[in-house]
């Protein structure tokens, strides 16, 4: 069986992070959205808030699950049986960026793959970062969320 993890943020999740998670879907058996708590960034949401939006968002999704998760984003892999892990790259520096925490998880376990998944062009400027500076000042989001995702916001 393969099992891949998407890990992020996703605070909030945005239409990009659907398209990385379906265009995924056929690559694997069984997909883990895990729900890491960045302590680099300051959240909007809180974990169980975007807990729930992800659920709602994938509920009719047999083959996704949500997790939140703390640690090492490998070993949570291995906890959960993924040895892939999903990242999506819209963007050059996104890229290196990736590519710097790819080499670094390997070296860490290199029974986990990572597969990068390029952003649809019309994706590539949205980033969940931008999307809670629009929320800050009261602006129109919709263009950007999963309406699933707008109820929570």
């Amino acid at each position: 069986m393969k099992i891949a993890l998407f890990p992020g943020s996703f605070d909030p999740v945005t239409k990009a992070h659907v398209d990385i998670i379906k265009r995924s879907m056929g690559l694997f058996d069984k997909i883990y959205i895990g729900i890491g708590d960045n302590s680099s960034k300051k959240g909007l949401l809180s974990v169980g808030q975007r807990e729930q939006m992800l659920r709602a968002v994938f509920e009719n999704e047999p083959k996704i699950h949500v997790v939140a998760y703390d640690g090492l984003t490998v070993e949570f892999c291995r906890s959960i049986g993924a040895t892939y892990m999903i990242r999506g790259i819209r963007t050059v520096s996104d890229f290196e960026y990736e590519k710097a925490i790819a080499q670094m998880n390997h070296a860490l376990a290199s029974d986990i793959e990572s597969i990068f998944i390029v952003s649809k062009p019309g994706y590539s400027s949205i980033s969940s970062t931008i999307v809670r500076e629009i929320l800050r000042y009261q602006g129109d989001v919709s263009q950007f969320i999963p309406k699933e995702a707008l109820a929570f916001l």
